[in-house]
């Protein structure tokens, strides 16, 4: 396990990334577990930060974190050592206190323990998953410069990339205007996906289904016959699992 930490991480220069990776994940868990423990007894030994009446939400203590650990990154551009490593911890747990109100910011009120809670754990899981294949060594649509054959000329070079990468973002749109977003986000780093999100059918409901997709058509009954026999299926399983590590919304139990 060490020497596949050593080759996979330490030697490709991960180990920031690791740090905030693995920073993100840990502090999320312990925020989760302790705003649990005080929604279930708001008179225990842990209690929400009110000094003078005023209830200071977590995510203010990301922010803060999160200023500390990217300045400190620039800062520090060429420091060696645990330095910028540390720096991506810190810039990790800042992001992780601040996502787990991510539905806060996007309504600006208090939406904790309501439905539309739910949307901050989804940017948790859309940012776990999203550095999850960083450190695997995949990288987005465009991230990876231009290479070839030197024999090529440079403006062919220049011409062939620029024509995937758009040819790419497009699949991209399309496949997030049908309503797929995890599908749309994992395919920037694996473009197979994009393709498969861009030819099949959209999802009900979607913009695409809605301008493209006449009620009663052919195409609007394949969209929700696969709505119903797939992808409902998958969300009620991602929602208990958002629900055993987040908890339920609603009054508490």
């Amino acid at each position: 396990m060490a020497e596949i930490f050593r080759e996979r991480i330490v030697d490709t220069g991960r180990v920031p990334l690791f740090a905030f990776f693995t920073a993100f994940i840990v502090v999320f868990l312990l925020t989760r577990v302790i705003v649990r423990l005080i929604r279930a007894r708001p008179r225990g030994p842990l209690r929400n930060v009110e000094p003078g009446g005023l209830h200071i939400h977590h995510m203010v203590f990301g922010v803060v974190l999160m200023l500390v650990g990217g300045v400190a990154g620039i800062a520090l551009p060429d420091a060696r050592g645990w330095a910028p490593v540390a720096a991506a911890a810190v810039f990790g747990a800042g992001a992780a206190l601040t996502l787990d109100e991510f539905a806060l910011i996007l309504h600006l009120s208090d939406v904790y323990w309501t439905e539309q809670g739910r949307q901050s754990v989804d940017a948790v899981l859309v940012a776990v998953a999203m550095t999850g294949l960083l450190l695997l060594g995949l990288h987005p649509v465009g991230a990876e410069g231009l290479g070839g054959d030197a024999a090529v000329s440079r403006s062919a070079l220049v011409a062939g990339y620029a024509a995937s990468l758009a040819f790419d973002l497009l699949l991209a749109v399309i496949t997030l205007l049908k309503g797929k977003v995890w599908t749309g986000l994992i395919g920037l780093f694996l473009p197979v996906l994009l393709v498969v999100g861009a030819l099949r059918v959209a999802r009900p409901g979607s913009p695409w289904a809605r301008r493209r997709y006449a009620p009663g058509s052919r195409r609007y009954l394949r969209a929700v016959r696969r709505e119903e026999r797939l992808r409902r299926p998958l969300v009620r399983a991602k929602i208990r699992m958002e629900e055993l590590i987040a908890g339920r919304p609603g009054a508490p139990r």
